[in-house]
């Protein structure tokens, strides 16, 4: 049992039990992924009574790493946590297995079935298969990043940056995405770093000229950062000059890596079209390049990487693998 910010117990939901996944069998729909992607998919397709299997190695995806969401409607406030388990609890009421700590390696055509291996040997078949596989963040693989995750240390300045209103707060890369969580801060925060590893900020611009201008804002090119520190959560973080081969503290409450991110998009790399971001390609319907496989969420082209919109994809993902059945059966 956990108590949310909004004052009501949310139960640790079983997601059916007592279905297991079957090697046996062919499936109408295999679902990749258990973020709102993959979840909204499977309530959809259940809802469609389709037999549907969803594979993922956790429930959440990169929701779980988020702190407080203030721009998820219907809640005017509620933490990645809290969210998933509302997820989770439409879901338990649906007939779909789901097969928790499975990756799914990579995907294959089999005749007319798609097949799904995973890295723990299993492989499971269907007539249809939507990834919802996510991305990663780009990490900066240095002490105390992992440790201060939801404690400071944030990958998305859209979701979190109102939680750090007053505060000191320092973005971590210099490129479009960095420049633009800068600007996104400038308005909440006391005190933005912006911290690159280029010689110059390499973003649009317009977007580098807007950050330069503002007196709140101090820039450091040509560093790394060597360590986040804090105990309990962020106190500073630590770069070093590479020019200089200084060190010095930026004393911040908040460290937004903005490094860019990676889409999971590695297990479909052998079947479907993939952009040169290595995210998989896919229409307004959410097809791929291959008829039957269709892709939703943050691993997708599909731009602007948000809660809402990937749970939006995932519930038309799974109303086209529906229509593909019904009119090629």
């Amino acid at each position: 049992m956990s108590q949310g910010n909004i004052g009501v117990v949310l139960p640790d939901y079983q997601l059916a039990t007592e279905r297991v996944a079957d090697e046996g069998k062919v499936y109408e729909l295999i679902i990749i992924g258990g973020g709102p992607a993959g979840l909204t998919a499977g309530v959809y397709a259940a809802r469609k009574r389709m037999d549907v299997l969803l594979l993922t190695q956790d429930i959440g995806g990169q929701v779980m790493l988020t702190g407080e969401i203030e721009n998820y409607m219907g809640y005017e406030r509620i933490t990645g946590e809290e969210l998933i388990a509302r997820f989770k609890e439409q879901l338990s009421h649906q007939e779909i297995t789901v097969q928790e700590e499975s990756r799914v390696a990579s995907i294959t055509r089999g005749g007319k079935v798609f097949i799904a291996y995973t890295d723990e040997g299993y492989s499971y078949r269907a007539r249809t298969v939507i990834i919802a596989s996510g991305k990663r963040s780009r990490p900066l693989d240095v002490p105390g990043e992992e440790r201060l995750v939801g404690r400071g240390v944030s990958y998305c300045a859209v979701c979190d940056a109102p939680l750090f209103a007053g505060r000191d707060v320092a973005v971590v890369g210099g490129g479009n995405s960095g420049l633009t969580a800068a600007i996104d801060l400038i308005k909440i925060a006391n005190k933005v770093y912006v911290v690159s590893a280029h010689s110059s900020l390499p973003g649009d611009p317009v977007l580098v000229e807007q950050v330069e201008q503002t007196p709140q804002v101090d820039i450091f090119v040509f560093c790394d950062v060597q360590e986040v520190l804090g105990r309990e959560r962020v106190t500073g973080i630590r770069i070093r000059s590479r020019q200089e081969e200084e060190e010095r503290t930026l004393p911040v409450q908040g460290v937004f890596v903005e490094k860019g991110f990676l889409p999971n998009s590695e297990l479909a790399q052998d079947i479907v079209k993939l952009s040169e971001d290595h995210e998989i390609i896919i229409d307004l319907g959410c097809r791929t390049s291959v008829p039957g496989i269709f892709a939703a969420g943050d691993v997708t082209t599909v731009p602007e990487k948000q809660i809402i919109i990937s749970a939006g994809e995932g519930a038309k993902a799974a109303l086209s693998a529906y229509n593909y059945l019904i009119t090629t059966s």
